[in-house]
């Protein structure tokens, strides 16, 4: 039987499950409130205003370009103010979910900061994301430990550790147990909320800071509203004006033309920016595909030294550098292979290269996806950047234009990318229907971000009827054959054959659809939300 839930005059939460209340308290709902009845309203605005630029973009009546408006912005000369003290080096962060064992293993890994993830490696769960903000108000306050019940083995923080910084929810999309006068709360203004709410004064207090990772963006507009969501909460909790601080993912095709515009909306609030490679190159598929002229190839082809990829990421280190902001790297999503020694060499020299690229072009850090890795990417920056980050490289050689941005990966696409697509897309819809948001496919960690890609490839090479390298074109009765194929190969080692039905069922839908659909998450949470009502209870 579902908890009746808790309520604050006209906020409430559904579903509330026991041992909450010290979460969702009186106080910190009456906050996460306040947050959505001054902001809601302009993210909804917002939302509506991408939705209306994708179809003049795919109407061809709008072409992406440095918008004419903000020149004067680019032009002058300023900076963003300075990072506090414990986030000037950031040579090598580690980003995982919010459960105990992950974030005492990540701030335990010997990475500069460790970005605790609601969004791409999260489920979200009323379960998953209330017990992952109990979690790190322990982490915060150092007393977090787990103990596994199979082994015994106990886990607590080390007495050095990563700085902590928490990815919310990009603003899509929408928390459907709590309601505030009768419509569910942004997403971002919960996960947010309710961790600044709790933890911005302690961490202070520390000598640290409430630090954030926003995702998703994809204009000024986007930027400045958090701006003011930023202050607001700064002044409701009493803390000194610039005390909250985020790093921007860029990870969007509009945002790479907004970057200088980006950094100047949040200059007081903002350290950096980050390339979100994955999601980017979902976010180009996404945006641009509907155009016959830009088929990307097989995901496994398109890499940072594509041109377009290389333009983006050179673009981002000169634009940070000249506003003295940090120009994050991406994510190294290979993990180590065991029992297969040329294998993991072979994926290792993978990373090294990457790592090494950039490092060598000026990024100031850079991501991993397992603390195995961490190593290697600390050789490579350590080898070429011995102060705290690469900031004094201007990189005033580098010169992008729109143009170079929007150039198409070269490549193919072949019968192995499409299989491959497939298994990795309903696998991981089907761990993340599970609960599971980050998940170890294939040598390497799948999260939102590359499921993307995989449905967002399949849905346009059957929109154009690519024709694969030797072999068929893609049609939409080739996929139902190949969906068909694939997904029988997976129940003999499927943890749940109900997930991987519904996993498949919506893979195909997303495939098949004439329009793409925005993000997986949004249809894969109404799905959830259905599993919840037929359980009787909040997963």
């Amino acid at each position: 039987m579902k908890n009746a839930g808790i309520s604050s005059g006209n906020i409430r939460i559904s579903g509330a499950a026991a041992g909450q209340n010290h979460i969702l308290t009186e106080e910190a709902l009456a906050f996460l409130g306040g947050l959505q009845r001054s902001f809601n309203a302009r993210r909804r605005e917002l939302l509506e205003a991408r939705a209306a630029r994708q179809v003049r973009l795919d109407a061809g009546t709008e072409r992406l370009d440095f918008p004419a408006e903000t020149a004067a912005i680019r032009q002058a000369d300023w900076k963003i103010v300075p990072p506090p003290k414990d986030l000037l080096d950031r040579r090598v962060e580690i980003t995982g979910p919010v459960n105990a064992k992950m974030i005492i293993n990540a701030l335990n890994s010997g990475a500069s900061a460790f970005m605790a993830d609601f969004e791409d490696a999260s489920t979200p769960t009323l379960h998953n994301l209330i017990d992952g903000q109990a979690n790190l108000i322990r982490a915060v306050r150092r007393s977090l430990s787990f103990t596994d019940e199979t082994s015994g083995k106990r886990y607590a923080l080390n007495e050095k550790t990563a700085v902590l910084m928490v990815r919310p929810r990009g603003w899509h999309m929408e928390e459907a147990h709590l309601i505030v006068d009768g419509e569910r709360m942004s997403a971002s203004l919960f996960d947010f909320g309710l961790f600044v709410f709790h933890n911005a004064r302690e961490l202070l207090a520390r000598g640290s800071g409430p630090y954030f990772y926003l995702p998703k963006l994809q204009s000024r507009h986007e930027a400045a509203l958090w701006r003011e969501v930023f202050l607001a909460a700064e002044q409701a909790l009493g803390i000194p004006r610039g005390s909250i601080r985020a790093t921007i993912l860029i990870e969007t095709l509009p945002a790479a033309f907004e970057m200088d515009e980006i950094l100047y909306e949040m200059r007081e609030h903002i350290v950096g920016l980050n390339c979100g490679r994955w999601d980017y190159i979902f976010s180009m598929i996404k945006t641009i595909g509907r155009h016959a002229d830009f088929i990307v190839p097989d995901r496994a082809q398109v890499t940072m030294t594509s041109p377009a990829l290389s333009a983006y990421s050179k673009l981002l280190i000169k634009t940070c550098h000249r506003r003295g902001a940090h120009a994050m790297g991406g994510m190294a999503a290979q993990i180590p292979i065991r029992g297969d020694e040329a294998a993991n060499a072979a994926a290792m020299e993978k990373v090294k290269a990457d790592k090494e690229r950039e490092a060598r072009e000026g990024h100031d850090g850079t991501w991993v996806a397992h603390p195995g890795l961490i190593p290697i990417a600390l050789a490579a920056f350590n080898a070429v950047m011995p102060g705290a980050n690469q900031v004094a490289r201007l990189r005033e050689d580098i010169s992008v234009s729109a143009g170079d941005l929007m150039q198409r990966p070269e490549g193919a696409v072949t019968e192995h990318g499409l299989r491959w697509n497939i298994r990795v897309g309903i696998q991981y819809i089907a761990a993340w229907l599970e609960g599971l948001g980050c998940v170890p496919l294939y040598n390497l960690m799948e999260d939102a971000a590359t499921a993307e890609i995989c449905r967002t490839q399949v849905w346009q090479w059957r929109l154009h009827g690519v024709k694969l390298e030797g072999g068929a074109t893609v049609t939409g009765e080739l996929l139902k054959t190949i969906i068909g194929e694939e997904v029988a190969a997976l129940v003999p080692q499927a943890n749940c054959r109900q997930s991987l039905q519904d996993a498949r069922a919506l893979f195909q839908n997303l495939c098949l659809a004439d329009d793409i659909e925005q993000f997986l998450t949004t249809p894969a949470y109404r799905r959830l939300l259905e599993i919840e009502d037929a359980l009787g209870r909040v997963t």
